[in-house]
């Protein structure tokens, strides 16, 4: 009995002994351990989002931050008024029930209301959460279960019908819905037009909203990530205000390293906010600097992108693989229409621009006297063409761009800088700028950040792990998931395998869950393969290597080819590089059912070439592409085989081309 007694009275003390802080957590209010260094980048003071906010409304008071197209002209918000806007939206999110460490749900294109959805529901002591609108009714049910939203804010009666399809008591815990454009559909649940909902909270005080906002702590969730959910239900990265802070100040100091005195910052804003590489650069960073934001058309990935660019002329641009790749492909074929004297100069300049980029690399300012003749007679012009001629820092995400669109780029005076990194470490960990640039390269580690590499190999290659102020808090509701990513020592296990130079540039070599591993036992990283074949076969648009557990390795193919420009399903007339290759062979191929359904001799004898070249340097036999075959469609996000940041999703494609990988092996 006394025993009994004992037990319970250790069990009263520690209910009432608050617990001390780890580094991790997967409760959504739960406090966390910050990762502060002894001094220097690490070591700045940490700060709330809403304290963020504040700082720069006070800096940059009557600057302009966002700006979206009504029309032919452009509506223009300041910091001041964007800061008011989103107090407004906090005080009514509280007024339809938000509560404190519960979510708002976003699920629409990039707009000033989805900025300010997200900011008010920090301000309001909540957590926002971008729901990707290619997702369906059951993954949106998914993700505003767990991640406990009480208030949904939606684009249009498109994403409104989706969310419909949900019976109420399938999602119990949102209290109402938030249509940001009209017109309104008629419905019995909860709906609010964008109006309405902003002037709703005028009956609750500033005093309430400003203790909800003191009562916030930098080492508290503040953001949830949901992470793309290709092997089963995705999973929430809480990320801190700390996290989000933090690596905004670390991202100001990349920027503000190629900054031009004087000249404000400006972001053209159309890769996905549900996705952190966006976030990150179109929200926190500008707000860090003072920059304004230009938001696409919602068909910029499907062409308008390039007018947007060249009417903003902004000063920053990140882009995926896929966007640079299609910028790669404009500026030949502008190539290919121009004079024979035109060309000649393109492909002198080209040389020069590689040689003196190439020599900047490794720190030689050796600029010969003819390079300005060729910055004015191409360089200047290409960037132009694509509307980058105001433009400092070049940036690449989400996925490795190839040698050959690197170089390609560099030789034109565009030097791409890669940034590696991943929802859990808040964006980036390492990034390529002016100064430290090598291709193939993702750059330096951020300052202030370590990077370990785990078992490393005979050739120096482990497992990339990350330490920061950047590193996550854990995933929501997912202890054992958490504690998989996060060490012991709280190094965080990124899943990519990687190396070092000399130099300390990071480069990454493959996916760990991606290696392929033979029936013959040999593990074989997919992406450099599938990377040397685009590059050997230009009228390749996608490859994927298959083969896990099998004799020998396989590839799918698909042509490059037009997109419906308002659909941006992938059409089966040949994009001009394409239909030059064709052209080239003597081929009179002019759709991909031409090349696929003929199985035309002499395309597929080329492609065939191109796959010897690649076997030719593969590292061993069991490397080598036995078979391959052509698809008669190319991969797309509407046809699901793309992410939101155009990577190829390995298993949905693999399921979805089932039959023609087991042809392959027959």
């Amino acid at each position: 009995m006394a025993q009994e007694k004992k037990a319970e009275e250790q069990e009263r003390i520690a209910d009432a002994t608050p617990a001390v802080p780890k580094l991790w957590s997967s409760h959504c209010d739960g406090e966390v351990l910050l990762r502060l260094s002894k001094h220097g980048p690490g070591h700045e003071t940490p700060m709330t989002i809403p304290e963020l906010l504040q700082e720069s409304v006070e800096r940059f008071s009557a600057y302009p931050i966002l700006a979206s197209k009504n029309g032919k002209k452009w509506d223009i918000l300041t910091f001041s008024q964007l800061y008011e806007a989103c107090r407004k939206a906090a005080r009514s999110l509280i007024k339809l029930g938000l509560q404190r460490f519960h979510s708002v749900g976003i699920l629409g294109i990039n707009s000033p209301e989805w900025i300010i959805a997200a900011l008010g529901s920090i301000l309001a002591g909540g957590f926002y959460v971008g729901i990707y609108v290619t997702n369906s009714a059951e993954a949106c049910q998914y993700v505003i279960n767990h991640a406990n939203v009480n208030v949904l804010v939606v684009e249009n009666s498109q994403q409104l019908q989706k969310i419909l399809l949900i019976p109420p008591d399938k999602m119990e815990s949102v209290k109402a819905i938030v249509q940001y454009k009209l017109p309104l559909m008629e419905t019995d649940r909860n709906l609010y037009s964008w109006h309405d909902f902003i002037e709703l909270g005028n009956s609750i005080p500033n005093v309430q909203l400003d203790r909800i906002i003191l009562s916030q702590k930098a080492n508290q969730c503040a953001v949830i990530i949901y992470t793309s959910g290709t092997t089963g239900n995705p999973k929430g990265v809480m990320l801190s205000h700390d996290n989000i802070t933090w690596t905004a100040g670390a991202m100001a100091r990349v920027v503000e390293a190629s900054h031009v005195m004087g000249k404000q910052e400006t972001i053209v804003s159309y890769l996905p906010l549900s996705h952190i590489s966006a976030q990150i650069l179109d929200m926190w960073t500008a707000i860090k600097v003072g920059g304004l934001t230009f938001f696409a058309q919602p068909d910029a990935l499907r062409g308008t992108l390039i007018f947007t660019l060249q009417e903003v002329k902004p000063t920053i641009f990140l882009g995926v693989p896929r966007v640079w790749e299609k910028m790669q492909d404009t500026i030949k074929e502008n190539v290919s229409r121009s004079s024979s004297l035109r060309k000649k100069a393109f492909a002198w300049a080209k040389l020069l621009g590689l040689k003196v980029n190439t020599k900047r690399m490794l720190g030689k300012q050796d600029i010969p006297m003819n390079y300005r003749m060729a910055k004015a007679l191409v360089f200047t012009k290409v960037r132009t063409s694509l509307g980058l001629e105001h433009c400092h820092t070049f940036l690449s995400g989400a996925a490795p761009l190839s040698q050959e669109v690197l170089e390609f780029f560099l030789s034109l005076d565009i030097p791409i800088g890669e940034i590696y990194g991943m929802s859990e470490c808040s964006g980036p960990h390492s990034i390529s700028s002016k100064t430290n640039y090598r291709v193939l390269s993702c750059g330096k580690v951020l300052d202030g950040c370590k990077s370990m590499l785990y078992q490393q190999n005979k050739d120096g290659i482990g497992e990339v792990c990350i330490w920061g102020r950047h590193v996550f808090m854990g995933y929501l509701d997912r202890e054992e998931d958490t504690l998989d990513a996060l060490d012991d020592n709280g190094w965080l296990h990124s899943g990519d395998m990687g190396r070092l130079d000399s130099h300390d540039f990071l480069y990454i070599t493959g996916r760990i869950k991606e290696i392929l591993i033979t029936a013959g036992g040999e593990n074989v990283p997919p992406i450099p393969i599938e990377t040397l074949v685009k590059e050997k076969i230009p009228i390749i648009s996608n490859a994927m290597l298959v083969g896990d557990k099998a004799n020998f390795l396989g590839m799918l193919l698909t042509i490059k080819c037009e997109t419906d420009k308002m659909s941006g399903e992938p059409l089966d007339t040949l994009n001009m590089e394409a239909l030059s290759f064709c052209q080239s062979l003597g081929s009179p191929a002019a759709t991909v059912s031409d090349i696929v359904k003929l199985r035309d001799p002499l395309v597929y004898t080329a492609i065939q070439c191109g796959i010897d070249l690649v076997n030719h340097e593969a590292a061993s036999d069991a490397q080598r592409i036995r078979k391959w075959t052509i698809l008669e469609k190319d991969f797309s996000i509407q046809g699901g085989e793309l992410g939101p940041t155009s990577k190829l999703k390995r298993r949905v494609i693999a399921q979805k081309y089932k039959a023609q990988i087991d042809n392959m092996y027959l």
